[in-house]
């Protein structure tokens, strides 16, 4: 190590593996100190800049060196709570190697992170990528009709999306939708996702569902649910759901050593027949079991059965245990929250949808009290985006203002809140002591509001846990598979950073994701995904959506 070197006065070593280039790189620098004050000033010009990310990112044996940005790695456990202002990444094949400050890497490649901020990739524990093709059709409906007659009521997600337009898809169109829309994510920093494709009309739908999710190159959970719309209009004679778990384990997951991995979807409102299928089958092929719980359709008195000790779903020898992830929860029976929180069950949230579409009030309060925490998710683009910067905001919005009334309403033992025409004070509102008669002390069994720290570890962590891959990811954890995403923090939404996590919560977004690297594999490298003709996927995909929409008999109106 060179003093003069780290205090931001580069010397050029004649015996150090650091050849010419790199001391011009840092003497291009040397206006810049090394400290933490300066860590988001934008780093100066340099005419000798790479275009191109570090050659064969991700192969074996190859290492590249992530330089001097602020390192979150989302693992506490790790020194100095595992963050620093300024710090580095080593990365050799697919594996992290090393984090922290002014690490050797010899001959290594380096990325420049001066002014970025990294850390591990978000995880999105459920999304129907193959509702792709008809992006924003469903922005005001909700789940089902509810016969009102309002823009909300018609169109709706049960009757135009399932019952529709998901019958008439092609393999071809599972395909394309599923491609883009995991690059879409990749673009966007979601370096993992469980695919929740409900279109499996036929093995050959399936396989082209898995094959877009390799061809994505991201790491990712294939969740073989059932043919959605088509196996309620009788339309799929082609269907294999679930009994092609096998077939479909043995020829695309038979190595754990891989990117993709499958989950077994176990609808428990497709009868007791189905669901004690699906989750037998899974179970014995090792699999975890996934399924959609939510009030709307009539799930809560099933889920109770399905809960109780011994169960009673199903046909009664089947229940709940630590290898099942529960998308929504919502509006389901204290006894049941209780169930699941006993067996270690995951729970995915998918907060802006589930307030958007009338699946119930995201269920954070009753998990907090429970001392569980969720993991996040996206759900549909029909009707909202995939960003994930997006799911942390709503998350930690949905939160607050709820305890913050319930904080506000304390004095009056919140007896407005049950109230859906007045959530604000009551008329004859309490008020407590002290210079603000109206901003009372929180009560301790009001938790307390969420924070930026909070709603990261939701996204990245929580997340690999709710899939099984925490030894894999979800952390900047040496040992652990590289999937980090570098953000930029000179860009003019975000400019200057006063606090790491709180900056990436609450400012930034997809353009603010500079570099994204799947199993140390550079995706996106300098505001661009990598290998991928964008061009040419927007007319498949746009010869997908006519296709569909022509088939369905669904006249297309840019502004219905």
């Amino acid at each position: 190590m060179c003093w003069l070197c780290d205090s931001g006065r580069p010397q050029l070593h004649g015996n150090s593996q650091l050849g010419r280039r790199d001391f011009l790189k840092k003497a291009a620098a040397g206006g810049v100190a090394a400290g933490a004050l300066n860590l988001f000033a934008a780093p100066s010009a340099r005419a000798d800049e790479r275009d191109d990310p570090p050659e064969d990112s991700g192969r074996r044996g190859r290492r590249y060196i992530i330089r001097g940005g602020a390192v979150m790695t989302m693992d506490p456990s790790m020194p100095n709570k595992g963050e620093w202002p300024q710090a580095d990444v080593l990365v050799e094949g697919k594996k992290i190697l090393a984090v922290g400050p002014n690490l050797r890497a010899g001959d290594a490649g380096e990325i420049d992170a001066r002014g970025r901020i990294v850390m591990p990739g978000f995880i999105d524990t459920h999304h129907h990528q193959f509702e792709t093709a008809l992006r924003s059709f469903l922005a005001n409906g909700v789940l089902i009709n509810d016969t009102s007659g309002s823009q909300a009521s018609n169109p709706t997600y049960f009757e135009f999306i399932l019952l529709t337009f998901a019958p008439v898809y092609r393999p071809q169109d599972v395909y394309i939708s599923e491609l883009f829309g995991g690059l879409a994510q990749l673009d966007d920093g979601v370096t993992t996702v469980h695919d929740v494709s409900q279109i499996h009309h036929s093995p050959q739908h399936s396989d082209a569902a898995i094959q877009a999710l390799f061809d994505t190159g991201r790491r990712a959970a294939f969740g073989f649910f059932e043919s959605a719309g088509a196996a309620v209009i009788g339309t799929n004679p082609g269907n294999k759901y679930p009994t092609d778990a096998p077939r479909i384990k043995k020829q695309w997951f038979s190595s754990s050593d891989q990117l993709v991995h499958m989950i077994m979807g176990g609808e428990v409102y497709l009868g007791d027949a189905s669901t004690d299928l699906s989750w037998t089958i899974g179970r014995q092929l090792g699999l975890q079991i996934a399924a959609h719980i939510l009030s709307p359709f009539g799930i809560r008195p099933i889920f109770d059965r399905l809960t109780a000790a011994p169960p009673t779903g199903g046909n009664g020898h089947i229940g709940i245990g630590p290898d099942n992830l529960f998308i929504h929860m919502t509006g389901m029976s204290d006894a049941a929250w209780q169930r699941v929180k006993d067996v270690g069950a995951q729970v995915s949230i998918a907060f802006p949808i589930e307030m958007n579409m009338r699946h119930g009030m995201p269920p954070i309060v009753r998990m907090q009290q429970m001392g569980m925490e969720p993991s996040l998710s996206t759900d549909v683009e029909v009707t909202l985006t995939a960003d994930f910067f997006t799911q942390m905001r709503s998350a930690m919005n949905l939160q607050r203002v709820l305890v913050n009334q319930m904080i506000l309403d304390s004095p009056n033992g919140n007896q407005n809140l049950p109230d859906h025409r007045n959530w604000e004070l009551p008329q004859s509102a309490v008020t407590v002591r002290g210079p603000f008669p109206y901003w009372p002390t929180p009560p301790a069994d009001v938790p307390a509001p969420l924070v930026a720290r909070d709603v990261l570890r939701y996204a990245t962590i929580n997340g690999a846990k709710a899939l099984r891959l925490e030894s894999k990811t979800g952390s900047l954890t040496p040992g652990k598979e590289a999937d980090i995403i570098i953000l930029d923090a000179t860009a003019p939404n975000v400019f200057p950073v006063n606090n790491v996590p709180g900056a990436v919560v609450s400012l930034m977004e997809r353009t603010n994701v500079e570099t994204v690297i799947v199993a140390g594999n550079v995706r996106k490298w300098k505001g661009k995904l990598v290998g991928v003709d964008l061009p040419r996927l927007r007319q498949q995909l746009e010869a997908s959506r006519d296709f569909i929409f022509a088939k369905a008999g669904v006249t297309q109106n840019l502004f219905h």
